[in-house]
């Protein structure tokens, strides 16, 4: 389910507003990366060359802006 809220001005947050699971985020952040998407950089979080953190769960996470400065993210579980 997606859900849409259209809203009269647009403000973006500190927080993860969308994410999509992938299957292979290795290959998922390569191919976003030579389309022209920067991921972002969190200091305090080991990140690697491409921007994935590995959460003590075993997931793995990189965000993204669209373009209004929203985050966005990609997630392998």
């Amino acid at each position: 389910m997606l859900r849409v809220t259209i809203v009269k001005e647009v403000v973006s947050v500190g927080y993860t507003v969308l994410g999509w699971q992938v299957q292979n985020i290795v290959a998922a952040a390569n191919a976003l990366s030579q389309a022209g998407v920067r991921f972002e950089r969190y200091s305090g979080m080991q990140q690697d060359e491409l921007g994935i953190w590995s959460s003590p769960s075993g997931a793995s996470v990189a965000w993204f802006k669209d373009p209004d400065g929203n985050t966005l993210s990609i997630s392998q579980h």
